[in-house]
């Protein structure tokens, strides 16, 4: 009864890039000294957001840079968590995460967890795994810009458990999930996937008595009963986690679990999905990101199968995410959105073990869902507010909120928390569809200050929506009859506060605090950057990923001024679109322009993913007409042959999308020479290069002839980051690649992005960084 999700995109990341800096406004002192003032933040794949911060200072002069406790009145709820069954609600967002009391409170620090008020300039708050029963959050502590530690922390006492080093952080999906009855959990780590057991609540086992068996975290799905699924290839096994310690001990002799099932093609963790039914009976696969096929387990060699006859969807070509819903009723809900944005929602229904197959149903407002825990309602959440639906019709029982909702979360059966634009509620269902509404605390605020009454006890007042608020600053914000606001005050009888632009990679200004009673003026907040630490190379052995000694050719443009915190992203297309509609998804969500070049062969066989590019608003280039190695002697390369094909790459370009090509262009694989670059610039064409090799280009037979590493793509992210300057070219290729790989630096683009963010780094188009060097 629970629902997945195809794309688990919250990744949340405290330092945003050049236009997600924190931006400081508002600040207002009292008598006593309190503080308030805002933060807002824009970008770094996050929503726009703003929060209410307050502190205390001292009633002296500060000495040093004031370390109070900065504390926040106001919480944005861009993802929320159930925590200790029920108690609290763990919120996070550009801020850091806060916890509130589901019988509504101020937030407060999550113990053990970064928020904001202890940012020094390293914290960063990630996605997490917390579990059912709502006792244990999982989260990856970084050490590099790719990898970190798997950290179990104890949501009641704040205590940490190291499972694992050298996991990946969080990208689209969480390295670790969850069994459903909260005694332990699976981990992805290098293609392998490990267990841990709550039993022992210490330093676990080596891990080489915790291996599973090789795959990635999509490789597997926990059930109830302490079963889990995972495939290999084309196998699906049922496991019990009992099996598990037998297993670690005898991995070598020990087939894993049972066989459940056995499919007609092979299953790739980096491209395809599955969902278990609630009773363990079928499943569905989604291959590609786009296939969707419905299974009945039990079918191997010695059953005869008509698989075509069996329920199937095919969804839009561009679709960037899919959610299922699955009531233990077995009704099915596919909901798909296409990208960018996922404005358009598609949805199918199917009753499993009925002839009918998968029906079209309509189109709900909102794509963010949770079923209800007995499968009686779907909750539906987004700009256009949070809908309640039948689920077993698939009808819409009442609009539970009008404005905006981000997330939410079901506490109960008949009981939920939304989180809005301005309100974090808990909403309790009736029998008519309609919810009795609670505040727990506020989401944003408009207006703020202090109250007007004598004496230096003021509490503070905050407009969210169109209602007033109060809170002393310790309880819940209750409502507030016609203000009555004390004019906004920068001065006390013991400090002025004041903004001062700048404030290294992560502020955009930050609030100073000047003592008037004597000398000093301090930054209230921590301002020197702590990045990732120097370290040795990440990969000992290996060539770097830059151009060592390089000079570049006066024929090439390679890489931008190196003074500017700004470089570029080149997305390679040759001939295969996988990644595509994930990728631009992304793109939109972090606000960035990137460099697309196409190859002719991939024009035409994708015209309409071709314009996406162009209509998403991306530099499109060119990549010649076909995917032919420059560098083959078998190939005559001379003026003609260059121009004629750039010629017919614009031809196709326009008749595919309507659009004009820019001349910007690379042969395909970099093979380039004077010669290329000069027949291209006699049509009109600049010849650009790169100055970072991530590797990810390398096939694994290749990798063998070469002697060259094939790295993963937490390694190729750390090489990158290793080699990239400012005005750096960084190419990216999609698709598929022949032969395959283990996995695809495609898929980790909201890693690499949050570690360039962390640097300062801005993403432009190629044409920018030509632009500012001429």
């Amino acid at each position: 009864m629970k629902k997945h999700s195809l794309l688990l995109v919250f990744f949340f990341a405290l330092i945003l890039s050049g236009f997600g800096k924190i931006q400081f406004s508002g600040l207002d002192i009292s008598e006593d000294n309190r503080l308030l003032f805002r933060a807002g933040s824009r970008g770094g794949g996050a929503e726009t957001q703003s929060a209410l911060f307050y502190a205390q200072l001292p009633p002296g002069p500060l000495r040093s840079r004031p370390g109070v406790p900065v504390e926040q009145l106001s919480v944005f709820p861009e993802k929320m968590d159930v925590l200790e069954g029920g108690k609290f609600l763990l919120v996070h967002n550009a801020f850091g995460s806060q916890q509130i009391s589901l019988n509504g409170g101020l937030p407060r620090s999550f113990p053990g967890f970064a928020s904001f008020a202890s940012f020094t300039g390293s914290s960063r708050a990630e996605a997490t795994a917390v579990s059912p029963d709502g006792k244990w959050l999982l989260y990856v502590e970084g050490v590099s810009h790719a990898k970190g530690n798997l950290t179990l922390l104890d949501g009641e006492t704040g205590k940490k458990i190291r499972i694992s080093a050298g996991v990946e952080r969080p990208g689209r999906f969480f390295p670790a999930r969850w069994s459903a009855d909260s005694r332990g959990f699976l981990y992805a780590k290098d293609g392998r996937l490990y267990f841990h057991t709550l039993n022992a609540l210490s330093a676990p086992p080596d891990e080489r008595y915790r291996l599973v068996g090789e795959g990635a975290v999509n490789s597997l799905y926990w059930g109830g009963g302490g079963l889990f699924y995972y495939l290999k290839d084309s196998i699906v096994y049922r496991v019990r986690s009992e099996e598990l310690f037998a297993r670690t001990l005898y991995a070598g002799f020990l087939e894993l679990g049972e066989v459940a099932g056995k499919l007609p093609f092979e299953f790739d963790p980096n491209f395809d999905s599955f969902w278990i039914s609630p009773d363990g009976l079928s499943m569905l696969l989604c291959k590609g990101g786009r296939n969707i096929f419905y299974y009945p387990l039990g079918i191997n060699d010695d059953t005869e199968t008509d698989y075509a006859s069996l329920p199937y969807i095919m969804a839009p070509r561009a679709s960037s995410r899919i959610d299922v819903l699955w009531s233990s009723e077995g009704i099915i809900t596919v909901m798909i959105s296409a990208a960018p944005g996922g404005d358009r929602v598609t949805v199918y229904r199917l009753f499993a073990g009925t002839p009918a197959g998968f029906q079209a149903a309509d189109s709900p407002p909102a794509l963010a869902s949770a079923l209800s825990p007995d499968g009686k309602y779907a909750a539906l959440w987004g700009k256009r507010g949070l809908f309640l639906y039948d689920y077993r019709t698939w009808k819409p029982l009442s609009l539970l909120v009008s404005s905006p909702v981000y997330s939410a979360a079901w506490l109960g059966n008949n009981e939920l928390a939304a989180g809005g634009e301005t309100r974090i509620e808990r909403l309790t269902i009736g029998e008519t569809g309609t919810a009795e509404r609670r505040l727990l605390c506020l989401s944003s605020v408009s207006r703020y200050g202090f109250e007007e009454r004598p004496g230096s006890k003021r509490r503070v007042l905050a407009l969210a929506g169109n209602t007033w608020y109060v809170t002393d600053g310790v309880s819940p914000w209750i409502e507030y009859g016609p203000p009555a606001l004390r004019d906004p005050s920068v001065t006390s009888a013991a400090y002025r506060v004041y903004l001062e632009t700048g404030g290294g990679y992560f502020f955009e200004n930050v609030p100073m605090v000047r003592n008037t009673t004597s000398v000093g003026t301090f930054p209230l907040l921590e301002t020197a950057p702590s990045l990732v630490p120097e370290r040795p190379s990440l990969l000992p052995g290996n060539p770097p990923g830059r151009f060592p000694g390089q000079t570049e050719p006066s024929y090439v443009f390679s890489h931008g001024q190196r003074s500017l915190r700004e470089l570029a992203l080149c997305f390679d297309l040759y001939d295969d679109a996988a990644g595509l509609s994930a990728v631009l998804e992304v793109l939109y969500r972090y606000r960035i322009r990137a460099t697309f070049f196409l190859n002719g062969e991939f024009i035409r066989r994708y015209p309409r993913a071709a314009g996406e590019i162009a209509a998403a608003g991306h530099e499109v280039a060119s990549m010649f007409y076909t995917p032919i190695d420059f560098a083959d002697s078998r190939y005559r390369i001379d003026r003609a042959f260059i121009t004629r094909g750039l010629a017919r790459n614009e031809d196709e370009f326009f008749r595919a999308t309507g659009r004009e090509i820019s001349l910007l262009w690379h042969p395909p694989f970099y093979a380039l020479s004077r010669e290329i670059a000069a027949a291209a610039e006699s049509a009109g064409y600049k010849t650009v290069g790169r100055d970072v090799d991530s590797r990810d280009w390398i096939l694994t037979g290749e990798a063998k002839r070469l002697g060259i590493e094939q790295l993963s793509a937490a390694d190729m992210i750390n090489l990158i980051m290793d080699a990239k300057e400012g005005g750096s070219i960084i190419p990216i290729r999609l698709g598929l690649l022949p032969g395959g790989r283990a996995g695809y630096l495609f898929n980790s683009l909201e890693i690499l992005l949050d570690a360039l963010f962390r640097e300062g780094y801005e993403v432009v188009p190629v044409s920018t960084l030509i632009g500012k060097s001429r």
